[in-house]
């Protein structure tokens, strides 16, 4: 069983007002992948995602094929994993 680890990541691009918030979301549910995502005030989205390394990067291949999603770069950051955590949310 492949371990479990929690990034950071914040995204740069086109990726507000574009569905990415709810894409991440569907993608979180099915992929099992808990967290959350939030529009940030300087036009990035910021994300805390958990689970396995294969199963982040399957969302954001997601995220990269959504219709209008448009990514020109993100930045990742190792976080500690949240033991308790169990659902993947969008933050107003």
């Amino acid at each position: 069983m492949e371990k479990k680890i929690r990034q950071q990541l914040r995204f740069y691009g086109r990726v507000q007002g574009v569905g990415f918030r709810y894409t991440a979301q569907h993608a979180a549910y099915s992929l099992g992948l808990t967290g959350w995502v939030l529009n940030d005030y300087d036009g990035s989205v910021l994300m805390e995602v958990q689970g396995t390394k294969e199963k982040i990067l399957k969302m954001i291949e997601m995220l990269e094929n959504g219709v209008f999603i448009e990514i020109d770069s993100i930045d990742k950051t190792e976080l500690p994993v949240l033991e308790y955590e169990s659902s993947f949310h969008i933050k107003d």
